[in-house]
């Protein structure tokens, strides 16, 4: 029940998906109530908070920005901490994207692993839903629910032979996540590359970093999993959700939504006021789980 940061300094470094700048990433620990933060460490360690004030933009990724600066790709990154119930850390960063390594959450994973978790003299804090706040908008939804741990529920449905429809759904933790979603990859549609090139998007994509969907099939398979796709979206809800601030108590159902309809619902949930508290109380077992179901265990209370 108490709040958790890192135990120890870890880095990695690679190419952004949309911009292809190479950035070095590095993992610090941070002191109690500091939340997710970035730090452009090109720009004096200017911070910039992982919270929905600093939504940026939205497309084919999320985005931050604060007083200018920009900060891209965050979505994959922050599911990894988020789900692993990591409440303070300082995520330093030398350029404007985060690195998109294999299209997934799993090289994060690796990296908390090798950073181990400890404790902190503080208690956690909860942002518990106390009525239901949805956004529809061209066929597509998503709605927050009132409930006692961290529940999505991810749907999608594209017209290709390898995707169709898919549906995930899961109580979010450390072990299920690992499990369930941290492997499943980014994907794009062959036909999409050039005009997402001329928007002047995807500049560090590959081979090794998407999933390529051609006319009839996957261009760089095997799948890691069958519904890998709908995994992945699901991948993106949580790291988006991650935007609301602090570990969330409720059950979140997202249908053919992306990260413009995700961080809707994040803004328009924290705009009022009404439809959450903030808690630390035992909100059943998924902070224990968050808490205690990374690799490493925690160290005593520091």
């Amino acid at each position: 029940m108490f709040q958790c940061t890192i135990h120890r300094p870890v880095e990695t470094q690679g190419i952004g998906l949309h911009t292809g700048v190479h950035t070095h990433l590095r993992f610090l620990p941070a002191p109690p109530d500091t939340g997710i933060v970035f730090r452009r460490v090109d720009l004096d360690n200017f911070p910039i908070e992982a919270h929905g004030h600093n939504v940026a933009r939205v497309s084919y990724a999320t985005s931050l920005m604060k007083q200018s600066v920009l900060l891209s790709t965050t979505e994959h990154l922050l599911a990894a901490t988020y789900s692993c119930g990591i409440d303070n850390i300082f995520l330093d960063i030398d350029n404007i994207e985060i690195p998109i390594l294999d299209g997934s959450a799993e090289p994060f994973m690796q990296l908390l692993d090798q950073a181990g978790i400890r404790r902190l003299r503080r208690k956690r804090r909860f942002l518990k839903v106390l009525k239901p706040v949805e956004v529809v908008e061209d066929g597509r939804r998503i709605g927050i629910y009132p409930a006692n741990e961290f529940h999505v529920r991810c749907y999608v449905d594209f017209p290709h032979s390898q995707v169709g429809r898919q549906e995930v759904e899961m109580t979010v933790n450390a072990e299920s996540f690992r499990a369930i979603l941290s492997r499943a990859r980014t994907f794009c549609f062959e036909s999409d590359i050039e005009p997402l090139r001329a928007m002047g998007l995807i500049r560090g994509g590959s081979l090794e970093n998407a999933i390529v969907l051609t006319k009839d099939g996957v261009m760089n398979g095997p799948l890691r999993f069958p519904d890998e796709f709908g995994r992945h979206k699901a991948l993106d809800l949580i790291g988006d959700l991650a935007l609301v601030g602090l570990p969330l108590l409720a059950r979140v159902e997202a249908r053919k939504a992306g990260h413009s309809l995700h961080t809707q619902l994040v803004s328009r949930l924290l705009a009022d006021s009404s439809a959450w508290k903030i808690t630390t109380g035992d909100p059943d077992a998924y902070a224990r789980d968050s808490a205690t179901e990374v690799a490493q265990p925690a160290n005593a209370a520091d």
